[in-house]
């Protein structure tokens, strides 16, 4: 069960920026697995990838070419992404593919191999079925386009377990101009983003320097994609993108920079939160807010806890108002000179947990009436300092269990 369904935006074009897809067969026949992404020249383009030791083949391949492309003062023509296999856990034979997907779709296209960027999701540890997936670029090409219908092709085409492409569009006002913010992901399980999620490509006709790009990608991804999980685990294949054609209007001036720095983080917050809302099994859409701590990591430390105990995820499925596991999470948080008199924890708009302990005003009627909605909010104040953060998540019900048990085959 999909929590709050929300139907793709109708995306308007991006000057200069086409999307292709293709059914190469990749894992499943009749379903699109294979993206390509044209980028025009004097594009910039910023990248977040993951942190895992276990990086895919086409993570370690993709920063590589990008950073060959800007140390030249250029921006990488094209991304190709598929579906059905992460090539990731494949070694050299893993990297040899993925710079072999990258020669041929650089031949077919006239451009530089090291202006391919590839990417990958599916199934760890197997190789990749090369020859569906390079007979597959032909067709991609072919069908690149940049209207609305391409967007939401290309958002079908990088899923996985997903039950729905997900989309997000800002339309911003420069002046006299119009700058536009267009965005895709994908993700549903292994999301415990540290960078970026499992995977995401947004583009804008704003011009916009390398340096600036790549600050707003890092601030507005850590504020969206860094602030949510499904089940605690980050993928060996994360990436975000962000791409400025700069055929829009120029971001330059202290306030143009804010107004695209707030529709940026609004695109990044919608995709994100799309991905929690699609988690796999999720029943419960839950925002974990904790506020007066010494420090935004601390904050941070304190949601994620919550977050990703079993206890509190299978409680909230359940609908079971049983406050004592959150309280009990709470205490476990890497926090040193806990003083759990000061600490609050309310669900809803009901307090939970005041002076140490159950609040006076509390019911398990009240409690049990929150807990059984779509969509809860737990707030959780430390009383030690100034500083909050925000946490997106879902419960853990038997469709996760299952949807897992069952992933390959």
């Amino acid at each position: 069960m999909a929590v709050g369904e929300t139907r793709f935006p109708a995306m308007p074009v991006i000057d200069g920026l086409r999307l292709g897809t293709a059914m190469a067969g990749i894992k499943k026949p009749g379903r699109r697995d294979l993206v390509v992404i044209e980028i025009p020249a004097g594009a910039r383009v910023a990248g977040s990838f993951t942190r895992n030791a276990f990086c895919a083949a086409p993570v370690t391949v993709a920063r590589q070419h990008l950073t060959e492309c800007q140390s030249r003062g250029e921006g990488p023509r094209l991304l190709v992404i598929n579906t059905g296999n992460a090539n990731a856990g494949t070694g050299e034979v893993g990297l040899r593919d993925a710079q072999a997907t990258c020669a041929e779709l650089a031949r077919l296209a006239g451009v530089g191999e090291e202006a391919v960027l590839p990417f990958s999701t599916g199934v760890i540890g197997e190789p990749l079925p090369m020859e569906r997936l390079l007979g597959g670029l032909p067709a991609a090409l072919s069908s690149l386009g940049e209207g609305a219908e391409a967007w939401q092709q290309a958002g079908e085409g990088i899923l996985t377990t997903d039950t729905r492409p997900k989309g997000a569009s800002v339309s911003l006002e420069m002046g006299d101009r119009t700058v536009i913010i267009n965005g895709i992901s994908k993700g549903s399980g292994m999301i415990k983003p540290n960078m970026a999620t499992m995977l995401a490509f947004v583009a804008t006709d704003a011009a916009i320097e390398q340096p600036l790009l790549d600050a707003l990608l890092r601030e507005t991804v850590d504020r969206s994609f860094n602030c949510i999980t499904v089940d605690g685990d980050t993928s060996t294949n994360d990436a975000c993108m962000l791409i400025a054609t700069g055929r829009g209007a120029e971001v330059v001036s202290d306030e143009q920079i804010a107004v695209f720095r707030n529709g940026l983080q609004r695109v990044m917050t919608e995709l994100a939160q799309a991905i929690i809302r699609d988690g796999e099994g999720a029943t419960k859409f839950v925002t974990l807010q904790v506020n007066e701590a010494l420090s935004r990591e601390e904050a941070l430390d304190v949601a994620f806890t919550v977050a990703h105990s079993p206890l509190v995820k299978t409680a909230l499925f359940a609908s079971d108002a049983n406050w004592g596991r959150i309280l009990a999470a709470v205490g476990r948080a890497p926090v040193t000179d806990f003083d759990v008199g000061r600490v609050t924890i309310d669900l809803g708009d009901i307090r939970l947990v005041e002076h140490g302990g159950r609040a006076a005003g509390y019911t398990e009627e009240a409690g049990s009436r929150v807990m059984s909605e779509e969509e809860i909010v737990i707030r959780i104040t430390l009383g030690r300092g100034e500083e909050s953060a925000t946490v997106w998540t879902s419960d853990l019900s038997h469709d996760y269990v299952s949807i897992n048990a069952e992933y390959r085959s």
